[in-house]
């Protein structure tokens, strides 16, 4: 399962922190490392220093994949943590996990499907559009007077919480044969999609000022997590929707003639 378990860093800026997670994950069992826009990956001279870091770890970090987006990282996905020292966003506050029941959820999600731990750039993190795409948050317990982790520190401290998750689950005489099937990151944006164009159809929101309606629904729905047959159940209530929204507009078109 621990192959299922994605580390994702976005926008990293020193390529020596890259090389230390590569090493940080292999202590740990995790070798699947995904880099989205790195500022200087592609530079030899970086990637050498990448490799001096990785210190053992050398085949996490050749077989580490580049992505443009976030969104590409994660669209085979089935669940995504977003780490932070502390919730920015006052307005809508996200599920929150500790460290260890966070490594919980992904080893057991990893059973299926592969998941995501989502990493900021070292000095700004995540932006709240990036936590957005998260189904959790999860923070560190550090002194609140000092929560200042280096990077490659915190993605030790979790990789290591994976491990113990992992190891507590594998002496476990059984295992969830039961769990249930979720939708992948991409199934669940064309479900945002198809929502938010029904709510158009139906002039529930108005495109030119559309306010905060598909935001809050987005967190209803993150939170909820429908299952896959809970969602195609839904897109077939917005297709019935969708469809009765454009007989009555004919019916009024016939009336109105």
């Amino acid at each position: 399962m621990l192959s299922n378990i994605r580390i994702i860093l976005i926008n990293t800026f020193h390529p020596g922190n890259i090389g230390s997670a590569a090493r940080a994950m292999k202590t740990m069992g995790l070798a699947d490392l995904c880099l989205v826009t790195p500022q200087q990956f592609s530079d030899p001279e970086a990637q050498s220093m990448a490799k001096s870091m990785a210190a053992g770890a050398q085949d996490v970090l050749a077989g580490a994949r580049v992505f443009q987006t976030l969104d590409e990282a994660i669209a085979d996905c089935s669940m995504v943590v977003g780490t932070s020292a502390r919730n920015r966003n006052h307005t809508f506050t996200r599920p929150m996990l500790t460290a260890e029941d966070c490594s919980d959820k992904l080893v057991a999600e990893a059973v299926r499907n592969p998941v995501a731990l989502v990493f900021g750039q070292e000095t700004m993190g995540l932006t709240n559009q990036e936590l957005e795409k998260c189904h959790y948050h999860v923070s560190i317990d550090a002194d609140p007077e000092y929560p200042v982790l280096n990077v490659a520190s915190a993605i030790q401290i979790l990789c290591y919480d994976i491990r113990k998750a992992e190891l507590r689950k594998s002496q476990r005489e059984h295992s969830d044969n039961e769990a249930e099937e979720y939708p992948l990151t991409r199934e669940l944006e064309y479900f945002y999609e198809h929502l938010e164009e029904t709510l158009n159809d139906i002039n529930f929101i108005i495109k030119q000022h559309p306010g905060l309606v598909m935001t809050r629904l987005r967190r209803l729905f993150n939170r909820a997590r429908p299952e896959a047959k809970e969602l195609n159940m839904l897109r077939g209530i917005l297709a019935a929707a969708q469809k009765s929204a454009t007989n009555e507009t004919s019916s009024s078109e016939k009336d109105a003639g």
